[in-house]
């Protein structure tokens, strides 16, 4: 006797949604209610805590300390790395990391290689000192010597002095073959270098905002001055255009943010990047709006945008981590000690304790039983005990037990058709939606995805239908398969 058990398993559609926020004193309170026509047994109420928005920055350092190629650009973007992470990876002891005296030694000797490289007039090329100096390469070079001496580390006055007097003539430095967004662009990026090696000039900041206009500057631009300004009683009209457009220009979700950027002709010049861009306008809300809901999802944006740990270029990271010292500065700098606690209604649901620095999170799960045994909304109460900053996020996950379901836009339109590759009518659409295939014809399956706005760590999966099987064109046994002048890659198959 023999028995065979075949699992039967009910097709679902899953679907989630979350909240994110943090708090610094006290609590807050979130309405929830359990979803009506989901299958009970799957899905549920989710509660992560953590007390750093910062992961693990360590393969970004990494990656500046060990870069192979050693121009002025990359050794001033080292220079900032480390100068701007100097406190953030002392608090969290970052693993993997050279000693922190053989660090600061080889600042020391990245800044000195950087002295002799300047050239008469104050500026920087790439490799030489005598070459021509390059615009972008002589603020940037400046930038990284203002950081480090705000961080302690000994740089020559004199050094500095060449570097403002450039900065301050940065105009006359432009080729002319340069286009104006450019010369915008680098006219912003001097004046944000002249105010952290304490020679703020926000009147020829204010001068360029209205000569360009808000719509004509880039958002990096952007991002350069507006602390100026900010700090500047008789710019308030620039600020508040400023803040308009950034407003008008930022995709946001749930958990994250960014900037809608494009460059135009000349981007090269400024070594540009998209990731940049926003990191540089992070920084400049931190000082402009400390309190703006936008900063925390700007700053998971980033994270998110990393691969292996890291991100794209040497100028991607230094600006990134530029920011993010500026965000530990402002709002992490008290050591968390504080307990997370949950009520859901006038129930316990759990609590977790952060002591010190660490990159942990607490993940408390409520299954669906347990939501669907009240009625109406139950409010979940999350409260903080002790000094730090608590960041949460609020999920829920179910599956609704119909399986006929609308469609649902939650940032992605995707959308599925059939065809015949060899005689259309083979494939037809029924009035309800429901397709038919003729049994043995060879079917094209043509998928469409559109996504407004930058998304991250994203893979299309589309299952196949019960009842076809997949053909390979690389196979011989295949045969010929006619050409799709719609895409690039065709699946088929048959039924």
């Amino acid at each position: 006797a023999a028995e065979v058990e075949l699992p039967v398993w009910t097709p679902a559609t899953t679907e989630a949604f979350a909240t994110y926020g943090q708090i610094d004193e006290g609590s807050v309170v979130q309405p929830v209610k359990a979803p009506s026509g989901v299958v009970p047994e799957f899905g549920g109420l989710e509660v992560t805590t953590s007390s750093t928005a910062l992961q693990a920055l360590t393969d970004a350092v990494l990656y500046l300390v060990a870069y192979p190629f050693e121009c002025a650009e990359q050794l001033s973007s080292r220079v900032l790395a480390v100068a701007a992470l100097r406190d953030v990876l002392t608090a969290f002891r970052a693993e993997g990391l050279p000693k922190p005296d053989e660090i600061e030694a080889a600042v020391k000797r990245d800044i000195d290689r950087l002295r002799a490289l300047q050239d008469d007039d104050g500026g920087f090329g790439f490799w030489r000192r005598g070459e021509r100096s390059w615009p972008y390469v002589s603020i940037h070079v400046a930038h990284a010597l203002a950081r480090a001496k705000a961080k302690g580390f000994p740089v020559p006055d004199e050094t500095l002095e060449r570097s403002r007097r450039y900065l301050r003539e940065i105009e006359r430095h432009i080729p002319s073959e340069y286009g104006k967004d450019v010369r915008h662009a680098l006219q912003a990026y001097a004046l944000s270098v002249r105010g952290l090696l304490g020679d703020p000039d926000p009147g020829r900041a204010r001068s360029l905002v209205r000569q360009a206009g808000v719509e004509g500057l880039s958002f990096e631009a952007l991002g350069w001055v507006l602390p100026l300004l900010s700090k500047d009683a008789g710019s308030s009209a620039e600020v508040t255009a400023i803040r308009r457009r950034l407003a008008n220009s930022v995709a946001e979700t749930a958990g994250a943010a960014h900037f809608v950027v494009s460059y135009g002709d000349g981007a090269h010049l400024l070594l540009h990047s998209d990731r940049r861009a926003d990191a540089i306008l992070l920084e400049a809300l931190i000082a402009d709006q400390p309190r703006s809901d936008l900063i925390p999802k700007l700053v998971e944006g980033l994270l998110a945008h990393r691969r292996a740990g890291r991100w794209a270029n040497t100028q991607e990271n230094v600006f990134v981590l530029l920011a993010l010292d500026r965000y530990f500065q402002a709002y992490e700098k008290t050591t968390p000690d504080f307990v997370a606690r949950a009520w859901l209604g006038e129930r316990y649901a759990g609590s977790h304790a952060f002591r010190g620095r660490t990159t942990e999170r607490s993940h408390l799960a409520i299954p669906m039983p347990y939501l669907r045994e009240g009625t109406g909304t139950s409010d979940l109460l999350l409260a903080k005990e002790g000094p730090g900053r608590l960041y949460y996020r609020i999920g829920l996950r179910y599956a609704p037990d119909s399986l006929v379901l609308e469609p649902l836009d939650r940032g992605f339109t995707v959308e599925r058709s059939y065809e015949g590759v060899d005689d259309p009518k083979d494939v037809k659409r029924a009035d309800d939606g429901t397709w038919h295939m003729r049994a043995g014809a060879r079917v094209r399956v043509r998928l469409t995805m559109v996504a407004p706005s930058r998304r991250y760590h994203v893979a299309l999966v589309d299952p196949l239908p019960a009842g076809l099987e997949p053909m390979n064109p690389a196979l011989a046994v295949t045969g010929t398969v006619p050409e799709d002048g719609g895409s690039e890659v065709t699946p088929i198959g048959a039924p």
